[in-house]
C-alpha cells in the first residue's frame, strides 16, 4: 500500500540549514533533520512508523489532505511525501499488514 501525505518544511531558526517537519494529518508526528536531503529521509521514516503503528493497533490509515489545503505559518513550504507500507512494515512491522 502506497500513501501520500502533505508535510510542512519549517527552517531551523538558528540559520543552520536544518529543518523540522511537521504532518497536519498524523498528530504528534513530528522530525527534522540537518539539511533538506536529511528531512526528507527522516520525514518519510517518521511518517511510515506513525502509520505502521495506527495500522498493527487495528486503527485505520488517516486521509491525506489535499495539497492546497495545507497552509504552513511563516516561512513553511508543504511537500507531498510518499510513504511506501508495504516494504516498511515488512522490514520493522510486528504483525502483517495488508
Amino acid at each position: 500500500m502506497k500513501l501520500i501525505y502533505p508535510a510542512i518544511f519549517y527552517p531551523y531558526s538558528d540559520g543552520s540549514g536544518g529543518y523540522v517537519v511537521e504532518f497536519p494529518d498524523l498528530p504528534g508526528c513530528v522530525t527534522g533533520g540537518k539539511d533538506l536531503a536529511e528531512a526528507l529521509e527522516m520525514a518519510v521514516d517518521a511518517a511510515s512508523g506513525w502509520v505502521l503503528d495506527e495500522l498493527e493497533e487495528g486503527n485505520p490509515v488517516p486521509r491525506a489532505s489535499k495539497y492546497q489545503e495545507v497552509q504552513p505559518k511563516d516561512s513553511g513550504q508543504v511537500n507531498m511525501i510518499l510513504l511506501n507500507m508495504d516494504e516498511y512494515a515488512e522490514r520493522y512491522g510486528e504483525k502483517a499488514v495488508r
